[in-house]
């Protein structure tokens, strides 16, 4: 029975890395740009996605095989659970997770890296001319990829020899918890070191671009539905810039052979039309665009999905919106839980002892844990969540050094290097997002489970205790329960341990990544405030190239006729529009709509 259930779990983690693959893939297919694709680039970005995402869900697995050593019914272990077997189930966890952290490290540091200058080094006149080999690319690429190999040494030999948790007098390191905790294996601190500063420049971007993410993306679902579709407006485009043309073209031939040129009415009224022309033009591309000529099958499938869900976007959206502020008051009560309550504030990161102030998000993750894989469902939705949050904070922001943007991220407009750097960025804050959820979102769940312990004495020395008859005995396991029992019993996460292993051995980490979350709640209110009552408007960006086209993106952002554009955008045909007086009569309010806004 144990084996079918541990079987099952891991099973259960196969399918969803197949899921993560497809999720990066959508991820790196949408916003990369056709034109400059490079099957190197989206091949390392789309791995390097998938195995840092495949990090965070381990979580659950995790909780699941250690949960399933004990019954929470009866607060004592399985009777095929003995430490041998717990010990195993632990020591495979450590190797996944060592495996999968060490992969990150390397990835971030010095793969990313070297296929973004590998694809620097390319030069297409040269390689058709025979100049450039394969051999001299990739000696120039991995010039400049040293010094992120130097940086990965530095890094290791530092938190090789890094003096750790001077300042072990305090009372909470007397418990056993706390003292497995304090590492003294070199190799393991090296790790453990390097991780926890990934984890905290990952933090850095988190608390700006996932809390921006965080408040825009459910507003944004509210507020994108289009009142025009894309082939209802390039059928208009089309039809008025044939009209223009025909009015040049009558203007030039009824002044064909003028001496002195075109008169002054006729002159102004020709210029006007040139501007208009111009402006037709950029609207025929932007539409064009949003009915995805030019892009990939992907694309276009990816559109016409998005075209018959809109009608329920704003149902999403507004459930979104409630998801957000759910788990915002969940962070926000287990960090003044933590604040108020650690008991060994700054020292260790503060570690929460057990939890004083009821936090829905985690009592919903413990309670569907009892029966696997509910949580785990909740746990990836869960996940995806802020991982789309991060996405669209990266894309409304774009890629800055301070004040000053390297890059912009557009669906089906970015370069492949934007794409790497963004693929960086995301593998950090898929570190940061680990850490939140683990000690902010959901800390009993991360470090516990469901587990409990009976704390009623035993009949008989050497027994497990029986709490049958003495169901108020059985307690949730914790991390500063002192009861022999609970030490029998109780078995913590190893993805819990490994963090808190951080924190407390470098207390500076801890304390940086736990009072960046209160930055991160503070980011997400001001944003979410503010995007309340102003639309989100993540086209600008795309129109900060070439601001001529913000008057076309205004056309997809107003507010009326949404269901027959969706309807036209489904089908792709557009409607024809109403010929005679009425016809006039309903372009004239159009454009009268289209003054006002």
């Amino acid at each position: 029975m144990a084996l079918i259930q541990t079987t099952l779990i891991w099973v259960v983690y196969a399918v969803v890395v197949v899921l993560l693959v497809a999720i990066a893939s959508i991820f790196v297919y949408t916003y990369q740009t056709p034109r400059e694709r490079s099957i190197t680039v989206s091949t390392v970005c789309i791995f390097t996605l998938t195995s840092l995402l495949a990090t965070v869900l381990l979580l659950p697995v995790d909780v699941a095989l250690v949960s399933s050593t004990t019954s929470s019914k009866f607060g004592r272990r399985k009777d095929w659970a003995t430490q041998d077997r717990v010990d195993n189930i632990l020591l495979t966890l450590k190797i996944v997770y060592y495996t999968l952290y060490s992969l990150d490290a390397v990835l971030c540091l010095i793969v990313v890296p070297f296929t973004y200058f590998w694809y620097e080094e390319y030069d297409e006149v040269a390689t058709e001319e025979g100049t450039q080999t394969i051999s001299q690319r990739f000696l120039g690429a991995l010039k400049y990829t040293v010094a992120f190999i130097s940086l990965v040494i530095i890094l290791f030999v530092v938190g090789f020899f890094v003096p750790v948790a001077k300042n072990r007098n305090g009372a909470h390191f007397d418990l056993d918890y706390f003292k497995n905790l304090l590492t003294e294996n070199h190799g393991e601190r090296a790790l453990t070191f390097a991780l926890g500063l990934l984890i905290t420049i990952g933090t850095l971007i988190y608390i700006l671009y996932t809390a921006a993410g965080f408040a825009l993306l459910p507003i944004a679902c509210i507020k994108s539905a289009p009142a025009v579709s894309a082939p209802t407006l390039s059928a208009n485009t089309t039809s008025e810039l044939e009209q223009n043309r025909e009015r040049q073209r009558q203007l030039e031939g009824r002044n064909a052979g003028r001496a002195e040129g075109l008169p002054s009415k006729d002159r102004r009224e020709l210029d006007a039309l040139v501007r208009e022309e111009r402006t037709l033009i950029r609207r025929e591309r932007l539409a064009a665009e949003a009915s995805g000529e030019g892009q990939s099958r992907l694309m276009k499938v990816w559109m016409k999905i998005e075209a018959v869900f809109r009608p329920i976007k704003l149902i999403g959206g507004l459930f979104l919106m409630i998801i957000s502020i759910i788990i915002w008051v969940s962070m926000l009560l287990t960090g003044i839980d933590k604040a108020k309550n650690s008991i060994c504030k700054s020292h260790c990161g503060y570690i929460l002892g057990h939890i004083n102030i009821f936090n829905p998000i985690n009592w919903l993750f413990v309670i569907s844990s009892k029966v696997f894989p509910i949580d785990y469902v909740i746990f990836l939705l869960l996940v995806v969540f802020f991982f789309a949050s991060s996405i669209i904070g990266i894309a409304g922001l774009g890629i800055r050094f301070l004040w000053l943007k390297i890059f912009q991220i557009r669906k089906a407009h970015t370069s492949p290097q934007a794409i790497l750097m963004a693929t960086v960025m995301l593998a950090l804050i898929s570190l940061a997002i680990n850490y939140s959820v683990a000690m902010m979102v959901a800390p009993q769940y991360a470090h516990f489970g469901p587990q409990t312990f009976c704390d009623h004495p035993p009949r008989h020395p050497g027994e497990q205790p029986d709490c049958t008859n003495h169901t108020r005995h059985i307690l949730p396991c914790s991390e500063v329960t002192e009861s022999l029992a609970a030490k029998n019993v109780c078995t913590p996460s190893v993805v819990s341990t490994f963090l808190d292993r951080i924190t407390v051995n470098f207390f500076f980490f801890g304390v940086v990544d736990f009072w960046a979350q209160f930055v991160f709640l503070a980011v997400f209110l001001i944003v979410f405030i503010t995007a309340l009552f102003r639309t989100p408007k993540m086209d600008e960006f795309q129109a900060d190239q070439d601001a001529e086209e913000d008057e076309e993106e205004g056309l997809l952002a107003s507010t009326g006729r949404r269901f027959g554009a969706t309807w036209q955008d489904i089908t792709g045909r557009a409607t024809k529009p109403p010929t005679g007086a009425a016809g006039r009569g309903q372009r004239d309010r159009d454009d009268l709509d289209e003054d006002e806004d």
